[in-house]
């Protein structure tokens, strides 16, 4: 009898076929490739073990690297068979069925020939089992010792179906064709017994009991020559029984005992259930319900459930807690089996299933050789007794498959690793416990009274312990081992991140040890991308962060192995449409700890530079760049075109979700000692930080980036960043601030020869003045940034100095000369296609045109500002163009569309802490409530802009008076002609 050729064929020659056809593969060594993953079909084969099989003496450097070439090359060829080879850690898997491969087909068959007993069923599959045989398995290939053990299993296997095939033949009394293929196989085996001794029979049966006895002559003759041994007792007992003339036994029915012939045996192998088992209400309810016996048929397949999570989640324990609470359901017993998934070689399924069938009372003489023998028994025992099989910490798919029942029974699978590929499988995602539930499990452990006597430092720990069931179950078990401790000091122990993890270990409990299990099974760009991802703080990053630190594109192979592992989490999808990652705290201590080298400090360059790179194309698409500052030498990493493309279509959401990292990334280069990077970084954030109103971000990480900048003496730097310091201080009031850091960057540059700086430094000096009321001065430093930015040809900077030179006409009342110097960076704003300039003049037009009194005018320019800054997102100078409009409506009697107006306006400057911008609309609301006879309030209202202003100029009264009352009728309009920092300063631009 013949069967179909299978895809695959490894017993002969190795061959490939689809459509029946033969598929050629090119080169020894991909041959050696797939022939050594079929040997293992469906177990992963670690890639340090196939760089053995492929180059056994001299392996080259580029061996890891060659081995993903062979993969990739024998990739394409194989997608026309329909199989497809798969990086799974520590290396590769081909995942087939039995039809596809006929070595996996031959054991199969022969499982079920033994399962079937000794009935014609059995006959026919042993004898389709043998037809699979071309030859010596591989023989055209080198070959490899790393083979030896599964062709050795694989012989052994084919030998004892050989013997059982012969005897099913002999039992049918075809002992003709039984002579032939045991002469064969004692080719083979020249001295094995049990062969000759059914080559004796079949000959004395089918009459040739000369040939029979002189059988046992030449084998005796053999043992004594060659091995100088006489045979053994069966053999002796069978040549006695050719002397004889025994008949042959009459043929028996198969017998429905498996082997060893005992009664089973019910385990109840439930590993304990933990006393103090806190929280996870949705997760029990979950598993309980799934596990349950009267959730499925008897007879259908078995309820499959996947509990899967990161390092000491606790999933083993809640594992074993639903199975005792649905254990009752199964008295046919329960299966417990460690898989050693995160063990250097995790357990083998044969030796797991033959600890299976020990327990259920199969005798080791009686345990099958082969996984897909004694998988089959497994399966028979199981379909007569349902059971609960819990299979613990698993590797893979490929491990659990062979240990799944049949029909009827549970099984309850934990691993570190999302094992998705079971079809039908319940998959349980195990997350952290909440606050909650963390600190009533640390409750249970030290005793309720002690945390509650010392509330704030449990917080403290349980946080620390990023609350984690393992971490929290340390900390407890070191409390309850230390009574006279307080919670305080625990608390101050766990504060060092550097030193987090050494103290949260407690006998054999570590956390350290728990993590570096899954570590150490990781490829080695996983692994290297976990190393540096522990450099990059606490914050959700997005996925291209791996491709920077790994120094490759499109790294999502990678990522979505830590994913795998749980190793990473994702947590979420941001507005941008990107996946965000982030390490548990105690997770990326972990890998904090092992980055330590050249490499990895290497890679938080590159993510550096990535960040950079990438705002700096985001800030180029901004309406707000004037005066931006860059930092030449630090290092960029780019993104392709189409991602880059694609994240800074839209800067300020781009910005917007990567606000925190980018923050982060800032304190990152410069804890690093990138000074270059730490201040780059930091400039190239103002304009977004400007736009957005972030003065709090602007102010902190330019400090930060300040601090390492003097550190590494970086005068450019130190120079960049008290520019940005002084304008942000600036827009929050602090003058006298502002004016002495303009002046020491002004100095500086000076010092570099950097012109375009000393010329940005200058116009902050000019601010300062205007603001102050020192006019003359402040026009002195605008004419002189003026010269300098059309000696260099720069015309942004131009239209800014010709702007501010109007600024100051109008301020001084000069409206003939306000009205040109505005008009000449109106057309250079248009020209330029600078809509923010354009909004920040028009709101000085409207200004003009107020205090020339053509108040359509006026509106009209200042409601075409508002439009602007509202289309640009730019709270703060739309903030001023409320005010003005809010104003000129008081001015009209619109009271209901002023008070809007200045009421909103007014929000923004409380919220952004702009307090001239404050008194300012103050001072206007003042004006309104008397102008609609709400006297009281108005005193109020002007008492307050009053105050105000005094905080700010150092207690000059402002508009000539210090009665409150005296502001009244046109006193707005002066306020508002001298100006705000925003109004009268920068309109919104950066200068940074």
């Amino acid at each position: 009898m013949v069967v179909d050729q299978p895809t695959f064929s490894v017993l002969g020659t190795l061959d490939v076929r689809t459509s029946g056809r033969p598929l050629r593969i090119a080169g020894t060594k991909p041959r050696i490739l797939l022939a050594s993953l079929l040997l293992h079909a469906n177990r992963v084969v670690g890639a340090d073990l196939l760089v053995e099989v492929l180059w056994p003496r001299h392996r080259p450097r580029s061996a890891h690297a060659n081995l993903r070439t062979y993969v990739s090359s024998l990739r394409g060829v194989l997608e026309t068979a329909g199989a497809r080879i798969q990086a799974r850690p520590p290396g590769y898997v081909i995942e087939l069925s039995p039809d596809q491969l006929d070595m996996l087909l031959f054991e199969d068959l022969i499982a079920t020939a033994r399962a079937a007993g000794r009935t014609e069923e059995a006959f026919d599959r042993l004898s389709r089992a043998f037809t699979l045989w071309r030859g010596t398995p591989l023989a055209e290939l080198p070959g490899s010792p790393l083979w030896d053990r599964r062709l050795q299993s694989l012989a052994e296997v084919r030998l004892g179906a050989a013997e059982e095939l012969i005897a099913l033949r002999m039992a049918r009394g075809q002992y003709v064709e039984a002579i032939g293929e045991l002469r064969g196989l004692l080719k083979e085996h020249p001295f094995h017994e049990d062969l000759w001794q059914q080559l004796m029979l079949a000959l004395h049966w089918s009459g040739r009991q000369a040939e029979a006895l002189h059988t046992y002559t030449t084998v005796r003759r053999q043992l004594v020559t060659e091995l100088g041994i006489e045979p053994g007792a069966d053999l002796r007992r069978v040549h006695a029984a050719v002397l004889a003339g025994e008949p042959p036994p009459a043929a028996t029915a198969a017998s429905p005992v498996p082997p060893g012939g005992t009664a089973a045996s019910t385990p109840h192998q439930l590993p304990p259930d933990v006393p103090d088992f806190t929280g996870r209400a949705e997760a029990v309810a979950a598993l309980t319900r799934a596990l349950s016996p009267g959730e499925r048929r008897s007879d259908g397949p078995p309820s499959i459930v996947v509990v899967a999570g990161a390092p000491g989640v606790g999933k083993s324990v809640l594992a074993a807690h639903c199975a005792h609470a649905v254990r009752a359901g199964y008295p046919g017993g329960q299966l417990y089996l460690d898989l050693g998934g995160t063990e250097h070689t995790p357990a083998d399924p044969g030796e797991l299933l033959a600890e299976a069938l020990r327990a259920l009372g199969i005798g080791e003489a009686d345990l099958p050789c082969t996984v897909h023998e004694r998988s089959a028994l497994y399966r028979s025992l199981l379909a007569e007794r349902p059971m609960l099989v819990f299979l613990d910490d698993a590797a893979d798919a490929a491990q659990v498959r062979p240990l799944l029942p049949g029909s009827g029974c549970a099984v309850l699978v934990t691993s570190r690793r999302r094992i998705t590929e079971l079809p039908g499988a319940l998959q349980l995602e195990l997350d952290v416990l909440t606050p909650a539930e963390a600190e009533e499990f640390l409750g249970r452990i030290v005793g309720s009274e002690r945390l509650e006597a010392e509330r704030e430092a449990a917080s403290a720990i349980l946080s620390a312990c990023g609350y984690l069931p393992l971490a929290v179950r340390i900390a407890g078990a070191r409390l309850a081992g230390r009574p006279s401790w307080s919670l305080g000091v625990l608390r101050e122990r766990l504060k060092d991140e550097s030193n987090r993890l050494s103290e949260l270990r407690a006998g054999d409990l570590e956390v350290r040890v728990s993590l570096d299990r899954s570590y150490r099974l990781l490829p080695d760009d996983a692994a290297r991308a976990f190393r540096a991802l522990g450099l990059l703080g606490p914050q959700s990053l997005p996925g291209w962060v791996v491709d920077a630190a790994l120094d490759r594109q499109r790294a999502d192979d990678v990522t979505d192995v830590l994913v795998d592992v749980n190793l990473l989490q994702l947590v979420g999808t941001d507005p941008i449409g990107q996946p965000r990652y982030r390490l548990h705290d105690l997770v990326r201590c972990n890998a904090r700890e092992k980055a330590g080298g050249a490499p990895e400090r290497h890679a938080l360059i590159r993510v550096l530079g990535a960040w950079m790179a990438t705002a700096e194309s985001a800030t180029a698409r901004l309406p707000t760049t004037l005066f931006s500052l860059t930092s030449v030498k630090a290092t960029r990493w780019n993104l392709t075109e189409d991602t880059l493309g694609r994240l800074t279509a839209d800067p300020l959401s781009w910005f917007d979700a990567e606000h925190d990292a980018l923050v982060g990334a800032v304190r990152l280069a410069a804890d690093a000692g990138l000074a270059e990077s730490a201040w780059g970084l930091a400039a190239a954030l103002v304009p977004y930080f400007d736009l957005r109103c972030h003065f709090d971000e602007w102010r902190s990480t330019h400090r930060v980036a300040l601090g390492a900048a003097r550190l590494a003496e970086d005068r450019h730097g130190e120079a960049a960043m008290l520019r940005g310091l002084a304008q942000v201080g600036l827009y929050q009031d602090r003058y006298a601030e502002a004016r002495e850091m303009f002046r020491r960057s002004l100095t500086i540059f000076h010092e570099l020869g950097d012109v375009r700086g000393e010329a940005t430094s200058i116009c902050g000096l000019g601010a300062v003045n205007q603001f102050c009321g020192e006019h003359l001065r402040a026009l002195s430093y605008f004419r002189q940034a003026l010269a300098m930015f059309l000696a260099m040809g720069d015309q942004s900077g131009e239209a800014y100095a010709r702007q501010a030179i109007g600024r100051v006409c109008l301020a001084s009342g000069n409206v003939q000369q306000a009205s040109k110097w505005l008009g000449e960076a109106l057309r250079l704003a248009r020209e330029l296609g600078d809509s923010h300039r354009e909004g920040c003049v028009s709101m000085q037009f409207g200004r003009l045109h107020d205090l020339v009194a053509d108040p359509d005018q006026a509106m009209r320019f200042q409601g075409h500002a508002l439009d602007i800054f509202e289309s640009l997102g730019d709270l703060h100078c739309g903030a001023y163009a409320m005010q003005g409009l809010g104003g000129l409506q008081v001015v009209r009697g619109d009271q209901s569309h002023a008070s809007d107006q200045l009421e909103r306006s007014l929000l923004i400057f409380q919220r952004l802490g702009d307090r001239s911008g404050e008194a300012a609309t103050v001072q206007t609301l003042g004006e309104l409530h008397r102008s609609a006879g709400r006297t009281h309030l108005a005193q109020n209202y002007l008492h307050h802009a009053l105050t105000l202003r005094r905080e700010l100029r150092g207690g000059a009264v402002l508009a000539g008076s210090a009665d409150p009352q005296a502001l009244s009728g046109d006193g707005w309009r002066g306020l508002e002609a001298m100006g705000s920092p925003l109004g009268l300063i920068l309109d919104g631009n950066t200068v940074e």
